[in-house]
């Protein structure tokens, strides 16, 4: 995809073309650069100017490489620097502490949700100036899938959560620019307002133009798998003769079928909270009695 026009605003053509980096340089990032862009991250927007966030800056090249086997992103060791952002409660409950000040963040969903906000609002701060000053970026969202792992990996204390990472680098080439959705897409004027059926669907294909995937007895077997279990066999069935017809999957298909499998999704929820409470995090308990 060419870049995006831009109104002769060097802010707004960073934004505009900002695309994911996952082809880095073998160079290493200077820690005068990297305190530029911490300090990008600490003027970010933050709830009640908390501040509930730490980053921790990972170079070790064993290390980012672990990450990335865990994360099925090999190319992840070739990023010299990774940047885990954490929700960060432990250092305001020891501050409370420290000045004899009641505290219960960790059991509030109210601060759990905002402390979430203030931490993607500080990693794309950083996103930015990172782009601001010719390196490039790639979110890794599924360590989620390792929050054991991560809680052991780098020491972190209760009422500190990884939320996301961001690799940082040199770009080999500049990334290409993915297609995405049209502001009218997805800005509402006043109240919300469902698009008809033609001009959703016409929104995605616009977004994404590959018409059909090829369907093999792998994915198939896969589709209707996932589809039985969270439709029923009778919808499934009805559904895979469709895409037969149609000579392959669509993208919706590929996503919630064979990509993001539907059935998996939803697994382990429980596990997850349970996690959350060994992080510290008891927020998602019944309401506590003081």
């Amino acid at each position: 995809m060419t870049t995006e026009p831009t109104p002769g605003n060097e802010t707004l053509e960073i934004l505009y073309n900002r695309a994911s980096l996952r082809s880095y340089l073998d160079r290493d990032i200077p820690q005068e650069v990297m305190q530029k862009i911490y300090k990008a991250g600490k003027h970010a927007a933050t709830g009640g100017n908390l501040q509930p966030v730490s980053i921790i800056e990972i170079r070790d090249r064993e290390i980012r490489k672990k990450l990335g086997e865990m994360c099925w992103q090999n190319f992840m060791a070739d990023a010299p620097v990774h940047l885990l952002f954490c929700i960060d409660l432990r250092r305001l409950q020891r501050w409370a502490a420290l000045n004899r000040a009641p505290f219960t963040a960790t059991r509030s969903i109210r601060t759990f949700w905002i402390s979430f906000q203030d931490v993607i609002i500080c990693a794309q701060n950083i996103c930015t100036a990172a782009d601001a000053i010719g390196l490039g970026s790639v979110y890794i969202g599924t360590i989620m899938e390792y929050l054991k792992d991560l809680k052991v990996m780098f020491e972190l204390p209760e009422g500190v959560l990884p939320v996301v990472l961001l690799c940082l680098g040199y770009p080999v080439k500049k990334p290409e620019i993915s297609n995405k959705l049209d502001a009218q897409v997805f800005v509402h004027s006043e109240k919300y307002r469902e698009l008809p059926d033609a001009e959703l669907n016409d929104s995605y294909r616009r977004k994404y133009p590959r018409e059909r995937f090829e369907m093999t007895e792998k994915t198939r077997r896969t589709f209707l798998e996932v589809c039985t279990r969270v439709v029923g066999p009778d919808k499934a069935g009805e559904w895979l003769r469709k895409a037969e017809e149609n000579g392959g999957f669509n993208m919706a298909q590929r996503y919630y079928a064979l990509h993001y499998r539907a059935d998996l999704m939803c697994q382990n929820n429980a596990e997850f909270i349970g996690i959350l409470r060994d992080y510290g995090f008891g927020c998602f308990d019944e309401q506590p009695g003081f």
